[in-house]
């Protein structure tokens, strides 16, 4: 199955919540650390528990990264677990110029085998065509991010009138020649959402920031069925992963998962 039809599938499925994989050791059962490898038993128990009910898997790098080459294999490791049929994000945000971002984009989708990546917009097009040219793979641009300090630059008003986010927006669409493009856009944003949203059309939205962060899921969900718009996908990380510590924590995780699926369901068919 291709890189778009796995989301087309999730979608069509009425599957929205995207998994964070932001695996801590700190923060994962106390009674998995003794295993060889804590991370690796974590992140298979989490997926092989949640695949059929989830819509996407988002790895973010810098939790693997941090641990040097041993992160690196638990990062590819991680990713062979996620199901052929379920759509997987490398949270890398990557874009650099040309020729750094055609080796960032290798790593990504050849050797990785990642569906999609998240990327900034600052350095300009010619930093993620690299990644646009793979034409069956979806590059989530970052738009409006979940963060305090996204008002630092992200809402700094233009000399045509427009703040620098909606700017991004406007050219992720002129630049989604080969529809593989999306937003990342912040849950944590919502009158900025409810604003903007009639400006994504068709791109895929990627949302971070329910949960820990604040932004919640049925505030949301609720915004894009009103503008009549099913292409999301709602980023939960800590607040799922994490829900418990004991050695019950799978069950846990899989009630919350479903009853995240429920209330989405319930704001949809209305």
């Amino acid at each position: 199955m291709k890189s778009k039809e796995k989301l087309s599938a999730a979608f069509e499925k009425n599957l929205h919540v995207c998994i964070g994989l932001d695996t801590d050791i700190n923060k994962i059962p106390q009674f998995l650390k003794s295993e060889k490898s804590p991370i690796a038993v974590f992140n298979k128990m989490i997926i092989e528990n949640t695949y059929e009910h989830a819509a996407a898997y988002k790895i973010n790098f810098a939790f693997y990264e941090q641990e040097g080459a041993k992160g690196f294999e638990l990062l590819e490791e991680t990713r062979k677990f996620i199901p052929e049929n379920v759509f997987s994000i490398a949270d890398a945000k990557r874009g650099d110029i040309g020729n750094t971002s055609e080796m960032y984009a290798k790593a990504i989708f050849d050797l990785l085998d990642f569906d999609s990546i998240t990327l900034h917009p600052y350095m300009g097009y010619d930093s993620l065509s690299p990644f646009i040219s793979y034409e069956d793979r979806l590059c989530f641009v970052l738009a409006l991010t979940s963060n305090k300090g996204a008002i630092d630059f992200e809402k700094l008003e233009l000399a045509n009138g427009k703040l620098l986010y909606q700017e991004v927006i406007e050219k992720v669409r002129l630049w989604n020649t080969n529809k593989n493009l999306g937003l990342v856009f912040g849950a944590t944003k919502l009158e900025e959402l409810k604003e903007n949203i009639g400006r994504f059309d068709e791109l895929p939205i990627l949302l971070p920031g329910v949960g820990a962060q604040g932004g919640s899921l049925e505030d949301v969900v609720s915004a894009f069925h009103k503008a009549r718009n099913n292409r999301f996908l709602i980023n939960i990380s800590r607040g799922l992963i994490y829900v418990d510590s004991s050695n019950e924590f799978i069950s846990k995780v899989k009630n919350l998962l479903d009853s995240f699926n429920k209330t989405i369901e319930t704001i949809n068919n209305c």
